[in-house]
């Protein structure tokens, strides 16, 4: 496949833009001990090429019927050589100022960045539309909560913006209905769902701790106790009390496009808690005197990490409250968003670690072709030290025939087929108890009444036509 690309394009530093930088990205990605979060988007990929400054060719292992994954969308984004080049591999997380710091070809460039707090742009010169962006400057506000993001814009007024904001719907709407702003809701890919950890978390266990090395997880390894927990859910009762119309009850972790939605995991929707009682008595997990079931002395007691935010909170108690009637303590945790979506490999609190037995988290897919977001899974896409906490398969799910479906799917080019081997993809996942599907979210955000041109996009970077936005008229 070959990419031509814009002539005149610069780097916010004046430098141009050109093809090796896009070859470097791949080596980057690529590289043996590092790597990087879209490692997925290159599945399939054998090499890239600089042709000339503004020619990139794509070379794939095999035909591949849907190739626009790799350097296409925002969580695709291409490195600048210069600035990127001496953090292959292990140095990558080491690149302190590159990391904090990249630099880009979009409309604003970094001026200062705080972890856990703000991040400061300012608009850049070199930008390819002289007339491009209105604003001089954009302060992204980080480190906080859902409810205080929305509150910074529909009632202060102090914002212009606020992303993702999963808040009770009554609060929302009471916040609307001030006048000083809106709310946008667009369904996309969004799914809130539970991670079950097939490997064992024993902190005793050190390195090894949630990684192949350390073991299978002693109770969610079985089968029969990954259904129950997924039986014993009410997803209508979630949804009611933390998402009202901004929330579906789901099976599946592809909610869409219509074409790739399965109808096979259907049961989920209605919990059977005497079903899944069932089930754990037939696996052998008896009932104690302290009301949790157990089995060759292993108990059916997990901890649930989330993030901080009102809904998950509430979303895990009801949790908590549901698998108590089948025999299952939790104990509740919830993490800081900026540290729990962090990614730092030092923190032991990231959802990438996930040293917890389960977790609950939303996550999607970019575009409409769920290909590169499946592929995920992988075996070879299992977050560990060895590559850094890098890659998308938190729970460690490693099985030959879903990759070889994937490579099928990387083949296969009629919509109709491709669509089948998708659904087939998502009930493996859901049918294996890899995840639990809770909620198709819809992606809400807050506006105000002083800024125009936001387009709402659930299959995309919010921000992606950031450049046209400008102060209301």
């Amino acid at each position: 496949m070959t990419w031509k690309l814009k002539p005149g394009v610069k780097w916010s530093d004046g430098s141009p833009f050109t093809a090796d930088d896009v070859v470097f990205t791949w080596a980057y990605c690529e590289a043996p001990g590092g790597g990087c979060a879209q490692a997925a988007k290159f599945t399939g990929v054998k090499s890239v090429e600089a042709l000339d400054p503004l020619t990139v060719k794509v070379t794939f292992t095999a035909p591949t019927p849907y190739p626009y994954q790799a350097f296409v969308g925002a969580t695709s984004p291409i490195l600048r050589k210069a600035q990127f080049q001496d953090c292959l591999g292990p140095k990558a997380p080491g690149c302190t100022a590159a990391n904090f710091g990249p630099i880009g070809t979009g409309p604003f460039e970094v001026k200062a960045f705080k972890p856990n707090d703000s991040i400061v742009y300012i608009a850049n010169e070199n930008f390819r539309d002289p007339d491009k962006p209105a604003f001089a400057s954009v302060n992204l506000k980080g480190g906080g909560d859902a409810l205080s993001a929305a509150r910074a814009v529909l009632e202060t007024g102090e914002c212009d913006y606020a992303w993702n904001i999963q808040i009770e719907p009554e609060v929302l709407k009471g916040m609307v209905d001030a006048g000083k702003g809106n709310a946008l809701t667009a369904f996309g890919s969004y799914v809130e769902r539970i991670d079950l950890n097939r490997t064992a978390v024993d902190a005793a266990l050190g390195e090894k701790r949630s990684t192949l090395e350390g073991g299978p997880h002693p109770a969610l390894s079985d089968p029969s106790v990954r259904k129950a927990l997924s039986l014993a859910i009410d997803r209508d009762v979630i949804v009611e009390a933390g998402y009202g119309v901004a929330g579906k009850p789901t099976c599946n972790i592809i909610p869409g496009p219509e074409i790739y939605v399965s109808t096979a995991n259907d049961w989920c929707l209605k919990p059977d808690v005497a079903a899944a009682n069932k089930l754990l008595d037939d696996a052998g997990w008896k009932l104690g005197p302290d009301t949790v079931r157990a089995k060759n002395g292993v108990k059916l007691s997990f901890q649930l990490q989330t993030s901080t935010n009102s809904v998950r909170q509430a979303t895990q108690a009801l949790l908590k409250d549901m698998w108590s009637q089948i025999g299952v303590a939790v104990e509740l945790r919830n993490i800081a968003a900026s540290v729990f979506f962090g990614g730092d490999p030092s923190s032991p609190d990231t959802f990438q670690k996930f040293y917890a037995d389960v977790q609950m988290y939303t996550n999607f897919f970019e575009g409409t072709d769920p290909q590169a977001y499946l592929s995920g899974w992988l075996c070879d896409k299992i977050p560990s030290p060895k590559n850094g906490w890098q890659g998308a398969n938190y729970a460690r799910y490693c099985d030959a025939d879903y990759d070889k479906m994937i490579a099928t799917l990387s083949k296969t080019q009629a919509p109709n087929d491709r669509a089948k081997l998708v659904k087939a993809l998502n009930d493996k996942l859901v049918n294996d108890g890899v995840v639990i599907p809770l909620v198709y979210r819809g992606l809400t955000s807050a506006y105000s009444n002083r800024l125009a041109g936001v387009r709402q996009n659930a299959w995309d970077s919010e921000l992606w036509n950031i450049a046209d936005w400008s102060r209301a008229k």
